[in-house]
This record gives structure tokens, C-alpha cells and sequence, in this order.
């Protein structure tokens, strides 16, 4: 390691080579991390609340069509969008609706419960060799998580977690937080140079003038005060927002109450980062809290949905101004978005091979190693 790096530097003291150029644009690659990668861990589905009662939902994981019900008792669960008896499409709306109690197929009639079980085929009429309870629909894990609800297509799903901890958002009252608002852009670029790019800030000075104002750190493309040299590291810790500034808002004010259990190195921090790939990460700060969810839509086109959650009374506040809190996040959300499109151009050059990564870019290094070993199990 560098002598002039603190001793707690997550600094590289080498720069390797990073995941080949034809991971970002060869279909046959992005094929292979659909099924080792999106078909085998766990993927956002939504907030909790975001569907109503006697509701399907359909979505897409994976290449699967996957349908998702709220029944009569507010239950949620996940099946995979088909019928058992010839493979028909059960939900074809994005969101319709049904009685809460039996999910009924559009095409022959077959009828199963909302636990998935088989009560009815129809008009057709079964002979002694068809067993009943073997035709139900194939079940998906889902879970619940602060809110969030998360799907799993695999068998044997992994271990639920996020880098931070399952706890790291338990003095956030994150059950009762209420979606406010809602951004969505396709992105001409690969799903992972979304997270490389979220991976580093040696952009941060160039890309993001405005959050390196917020966020002095920033200014110097660094993530954390740990990245220093030994030589420029000062005199103890410097508060993680510019003075004056509580939250990521347009004038850097909360946009109301700050959340009350909060602890004081919370609330100092101003921003508590949560990273679950390869689905979302999760941004909480002192009074409101915001997501970025990703959705491959091939090669080289990805999905991104940012959603700002607000309890309930904020929201209803009448001095509250929802443009003064989401406009900032946008702005920067806007120029990583074409940054890594920028990022995505270049990829095809028939001379680059693969990038050579900085001591900076030390957590790209971990999500390629991650990657890598997913990629390893298939």
C-alpha cells in the first residue's frame, strides 16, 4: 500500500483490468447475465403500497413474465405470469384488477386461489391421471424489506443482503413512507455502467458541479474523507454537507420535519448510501428518502426509476415544494445518465479491450469481482 494513504484507505495499490469491452454490448454475455445474475438474485418489485387490494400486477424479470397479487386481505405474493394447463398469459394488463379471491385464466377458464392452488379447469372435464393438487402455479419468492418488495426467481434464493445491514434504516420510519413522486429514463448504456459510474466520483468534479457543492468531498473525486492521502488529511472529520445544509434539496434545507430517531452522526452524515445489487440502491436522508432501480433492457438500453418517498404529513404540508427537493436529484441523475451513455460510445472501439481502473475506483473493482463470481456460477 501507498506510504501517503491513511491507514484506513480503501485505495487500490495497484490498477487492474476491469471486465472485458464485450460485457457491455456482446448479446450473448448480457443472455448469460440475465439467467446467472437478474434470474438469481434478488429484484425490486415496488413499494408495498403501490398496489391495491383485488389487484394483479405484471412484470418482467429476467426475460419472465412474472405476476404479482394483492388479494381481499392485503396479502402479496408472486407467481410466474402462466397458466398450468397450456401455458396461457394470466395477467395481461400491466396492473387489472380481479376479485381477491380467484385468479382466473382468460383463455379456457382454469381458476386457482391466491395461494397458487388449482380449484377449477374449466369446461374441460379431468380423467382419474390428473392430479389437482400438482397443477398449481408455479410459486416466486418475494420478500419484504422497509417497505420495498423484492422478487427472487431461483429455487434456492440468495441470502437477502444489503451491503449496509439489514438494520442500517431501522431509525427511519420506512413502512409508512408514502411515494411522492416518480422519474423514470431510458438509458442508452449497459445496466453496469449505471453502477460503475455510481461506483466512483473521480466524475464528481467535472460531472456534478452543483453535488460537489453540496458534498465538499466530492470537489476532490473522492467518495469518503477515508480516501485521502495521509499528506491532505487535516485535522479530523469535516461534516458531510456544505454549511448550512441539512439535506440534498435545491437550497439544501429539509423539505419538512426532520425524521425524530434519527441518531446525531445520521443527521450529520446527510446521506445514508444502501446498495443491493444488482437491483437498487437506496439513498435516506434527514426527511425524505429516495431510490434508483435498474432494469436491463438489453446490451445496451437499461431502465432507471427514481422514486422520492415522504411521510405522509410532509406531503400535505402546504408551504411543501415537491420541484425544490426532486429537482436536485434529477439534475444529477440527468448527468449521470449521460455520462454513462457517453461511457457506452466508446465501448465498441475495436482496439479497447478493457478499462484499467484507478486506485479511486476501488469499488468498481469489487463489483466486477462480484459480477465475475456470479457469472463463475453458471
Amino acid at each position: 500500500m501507498n506510504a501517503d494513504l491513511t491507514p484506513d484507505s480503501p485505495l487500490l495499490d495497484h490498477c487492474p483490468e476491469g471486465l472485458p469491452a464485450r460485457a457491455y454490448y456482446d448479446a450473448d454475455w448480457h443472455a448469460r447475465e440475465s439467467a446467472a445474475i437478474w434470474a438469481r438474485q434478488w429484484v425490486y418489485a415496488g413499494r408495498h403500497d403501490q398496489q391495491p387490494e383485488n389487484t394483479l400486477r405484471r412484470i418482467e424479470v429476467a426475460g419472465q413474465s412474472i405476476l404479482l397479487l394483492r388479494d381481499a386481505d392485503g396479502a402479496l405474493r408472486a407467481f410466474h405470469n402462466t397458466c398450468r394447463h397450456r401455458g396461457a398469459a394470466l395477467c395481461q394488463a400491466e396492473q387489472e384488477s380481479f376479485n381477491g379471491k380467484l385468479i382466473k385464466c382468460p383463455y379456457h377458464a382454469w381458476a386457482y386461489d391466491t395461494a397458487g392452488r388449482l380449484v377449477s379447469t374449466g369446461y374441460a372435464t379431468p380423467t382419474a391421471d390428473f392430479e389437482r393438487a400438482a397443477q398449481g402455479l408455479f410459486p416466486v419468492h418475494l420478500k419484504q424489506w422497509n417497505g420495498f418488495v423484492y422478487i427472487c426467481l431461483a429455487d434456492a434464493p440468495p441470502e437477502f443482503a444489503p451491503d449496509m445491514g439489514l438494520d442500517v434504516l431501522d431509525n427511519w420510519p420506512m413502512e409508512d413512507l408514502a411515494v411522492g413522486h416518480v422519474l423514470e429514463k431510458h438509458m442508452a448504456c449497459n445496466w453496469k455502467v449505471f453502477w460503475e459510474n455510481y461506483n466512483e466520483c473521480l466524475h464528481c468534479p467535472g460531472v456534478h458541479p452543483e453535488l460537489s457543492d453540496l458534498v465538499p468531498v466530492y470537489r476532490q473525486g473522492i467518495m469518503s474523507a477515508e480516501e485521502r492521502a495521509r499528506v491532505a488529511a487535516g485535522g479530523g472529520a469535516q461534516p458531510a454537507l456544505k454549511s448550512g445544509a441539512r439535506s440534498w434539496t435545491q437550497t439544501g434545507a429539509p423539505c419538512g420535519p426532520e425524521f425524530s430517531n434519527l441518531t446525531e452522526e445520521e443527521r450529520e452524515r446527510g446521506h445514508t448510501f444502501v446498495t443491493l445489487y444488482p437491483t437498487m440502491y437506496i439513498v435516506a436522508h434527514v426527511d425524505y428518502v429516495r431510490t434508483v432501480s435498474l432494469t436491463p433492457l438489453g446490451p445496451e438500453q437499461t431502465r432507471l426509476r427514481a422514486e422520492w418517498l415522504f411521510p405522509p404529513a410532509t406531503l400535505a404540508r402546504a408551504d411543501f415544494d415537491l420541484e425544490a427537493v426532486t429537482g436536485f436529484a434529477t439534475t444529477v441523475l440527468m448527468q449521470d445518465s449521460a455520462a454513462c451513455e457517453i461511457n457506452q460510445r466508446g465501448l465498441r472501439c475495436m482496439k479497447f479491450q478493457a478499462a484499467r481502473l484507478m486506485p479511486q475506483e476501488f469499488a468498481i473493482h469489487d463489483f466486477h469481482n462480484w459480477v465475475s463470481a456470479r457469472m463463475a456460477e453458471v
